[in-house]
């Protein structure tokens, strides 16, 4: 059983910049990452790392969210700048259940997979 704790959110105004950590224990494989789902809209892949540590990153967010790990630590983060209101959601770190889904592909952006999730951090952007 994988553990998965975000800490980092909280409330900034637009413009303005935050970090979100990822605690996994005991441990994962490369395959984890971060999603966001803003009330009464569907939950959306922000950025992931694949089984060979690429990164995907979303549209919406490319050139202003970086994703990035300590693997000696077993920590994942998001460093969010340039917050837009609409970046206001809950996020939430993922990483796949079964070994199998992350070195397949089948895991990615879009969620297919059956995954461990966080309890998930707010953030919220002011305007």
């Amino acid at each position: 059983q994988v553990q998965l704790v975000e800490s980092g959110g909280g409330s900034v105004q637009a413009g303005g910049s935050l970090r979100l950590s990822c605690a996994a224990s005991p441990y994962t494989t490369n395959c984890m990452g971060w999603f966001r789902q803003a009330p009464g809209k569907e939950r959306e892949g922000i950025a992931v790392f694949d089984r060979v540590g690429f990164k995907s990153v979303a549209d919406s967010v490319k050139g202003r969210f970086t994703i990035s790990k300590d693997d000696a630590k077993n920590i994942l983060y998001l460093q969010m700048n340039s917050l837009k209101p609409e970046d206001t959601a809950m996020y939430y770190c993922a990483a796949p259940r079964k070994s199998y889904d992350c070195y397949s592909g089948s895991w990615g952006l879009v969620s297919v997979t059956d995954n461990y999730w966080g309890q998930g951090t707010q953030v919220t952007v002011s305007s």
